[in-house]
């Protein structure tokens, strides 16, 4: 901790920075993990010559787990914002931070991955003017083995889509409930304490996974995605619910070792059944391993989120001047960083560097090419709406009043990251 940084604990802060730094630490997991998924063998928009399952195991240390712990911290966050603003004003205000962004990301950021998906996928050999005529028609031919390609698209921006729609439906339920969600809360806060704290969640969590994910896998374009949303919808309210029971924080703190044990065992449980496959279990007992297996996945999952909040509520409880720049420039640097991703991936692949020096390269390049750029947005007034900033004005006057809940920081926060496609299991 150095001189700029001020402790705080959770009841004289204005807000839960350990979150905060939760958020910017996935963000960097998150430019990392999408540069991975062009060296494995899940889907993605482009794949490198030298993809293979090598390196999933080390991908599968934070699928199960990072886009529902980030649903959750964007939960505490829109809690945070509903002490300082109306139900009806925090909707106008998510409607207005995060529907402009996506359009611009949809006409704008996202177009040039398709592009670049066409060209190595089906051999497009139209210019890229000439395949935004075809995108913003909505032209639906480019067709290879696994399907059409819709367009246009969100692409990596689908999770401000799923956050805009809990956004509402959380001012919704505000409007509808007032102070009961508040009575709740608190009454869930006393009574989710100790074993019931990993055991209730997790059952919720394998539920959902049993019955819903084999009949609606993970497709992430909003409509009949009822997995995801039972999934992320329910972290986004456990999220908004205990924001502010500190009893909560307090326990999962206490619990953070043997939650991390718990998720580093599933997670090696997992890697013993994908690897053994349907190879030697019985057909009669297939379905039975499957749903154990899910059981174990969403273990996985919710102790790992535990087990990341303990430890950043013990060791990350503070503000500094370096919280305050990494948490606006994450909502930018999300929405340019997978383009960057994969247009310098096709740029490199006729050079056949080794894909270790290559991950590197293209690592290192994305991340100071993203905050580069957000260095030029953050100072062109124009260009801040389009990349969910504050107003200029705006935030100068939320940076002078450091005691505000709801800071730049804070609308911030609930722009958190997402990312393409995890590997969901089965």
């Amino acid at each position: 901790m150095n001189q700029h940084a001020t402790p705080l604990s959770i009841t004289s802060a204005s807000r839960l920075y350990f979150l905060d730094w939760v958020r910017i630490v996935a963000f960097m997991l998150l430019i990392v993990y999408h540069t991975g998924m062009y060296y494995v063998t899940w889907g993605f928009h482009i794949k490198s010559d030298f993809a293979s399952d090598a390196i999933e195991p080390l991908m599968m240390l934070s699928s199960p787990w990072r886009l529902s712990l980030l649903f959750m911290i964007s939960g505490v966050a829109s809690a945070f914002m509903l002490k300082k603003l109306s139900a009806s004003q925090f909707m106008r205000q998510r409607s207005s931070r995060l529907l402009i962004p996506l359009l611009f990301g949809m006409l704008v950021i996202v177009p040039p991955q398709s592009y670049f998906e066409v060209v190595e996928k089906i051999a497009y050999q139209g210019s890229y003017l000439d395949f935004m005529q075809l995108y913003l028609k909505g032209y639906h031919g480019f067709c290879d083995k696994d399907g059409c390609l819709r367009l246009p698209t969100w692409n990596h921006l689908w999770f401000v889509v799923y956050l805009w729609t809990y956004s509402i439906l959380l001012g919704a339920l505000m409007l509808s409930l007032g102070k009961r969600f508040d009575a709740f809360s608190e009454f869930l806060g006393r009574w989710l304490c100790g074993w019931k704290i990993i055991l209730i969640p997790l059952a919720i969590l394998a539920l959902e996974r049993i019955t819903l994910f084999s009949q609606f896998p993970s497709t992430h374009a909003l409509v009949n995605d009822w997995y995801n949303h039972a999934n992320y919808f329910m972290v986004f309210l456990l999220g908004a619910l205990m924001a502010t029971q500190t009893t909560f924080w307090a326990n999962v703190d206490q619990q953070r070792w043997i939650n991390l044990g718990l998720a580093l065992s599933c997670w090696s449980l997992l890697m013993v059944y994908y690897a053994i496959g349907d190879k030697i279990i019985p057909p009669a007992q297939i379905e039975f391993w499957r749903h154990l297996q899910r059981v174990v996945y969403a273990l996985c999952q919710w102790s790992a989120i535990l087990a990341v909040c303990g430890f950043a509520h013990r060791h990350l409880q503070f503000d500094s001047s370096k919280r305050r720049y990494l948490t606006e420039a994450v909502f930018p640097v999300y929405i340019l960083h997978q383009t960057l991703i994969i247009a310098m991936a096709h740029f490199f692949k006729p050079a056949k560097l080794n894909p270790v020096l290559e991950g590197v390269i293209l690592i290192t390049l994305t991340i100071t090419l993203s905050f580069g750029l957000f260095e030029i947005v953050r100072r062109i007034a124009i260009l801040r709406p389009l990349f969910g900033l504050a107003k200029i004005k705006q935030a100068h006057s939320q940076l002078q009043d450091a005691n505000q809940p709801v800071s730049q920081s804070d609308q911030a926060a609930v722009l958190n990251l997402p990312q393409v496609p995890d590997r969901q299991g089965v």
